[in-house]
């Protein structure tokens, strides 16, 4: 069974470059949002495996979604998405309930592992 994804980024190429890393590795992309309050509604939606979140968007922060879908669903899995020189977003991310983080720009290889990772942790 593969890991049902959804990816939010306002960026909508990065939304497909992680579409282009994820889904060759078998990872199944079941949505994609482009804002933070979107997010929260496609998770109680189609209640994905894993989200991979954009901490810096438009609506809602990343970081506020993480607890709204949180909320929603005390085991979701969540992978923050953020640039270099955001460690402390990171830090605020994982406290309010993420699960782990990847760093743009993406090296391939770590957003596999990541999101493997992700998807493993108990619910």
């Amino acid at each position: 069974m593969p890991v049902r994804v959804l990816v939010a980024d306002d960026a909508r190429f990065m939304r497909q470059l992680i579409r282009e890393i994820i889904e060759p590795e078998g990872f199944e992309v079941v949505g994609e949002a482009a804002d933070g309050r979107s997010v929260v509604e496609e998770f109680a939606k189609l209640r994905p495996d894993v989200v991979t979140m954009d901490i810096v968007m438009p609506k809602r922060s990343g970081i506020d979604a993480v607890r709204e879908i949180l909320a929603l669903d005390p085991g979701a899995r969540i992978a923050m998405v953020s640039a270099l020189g955001q460690e402390a977003l990171v830090m605020e991310a994982l406290q309010a309930g993420a699960s782990d983080y990847i760093v743009k720009p993406f090296k391939p290889e770590a957003v596999i592992a990541t999101l493997r990772k992700v998807a493993e942790k108990e619910r």
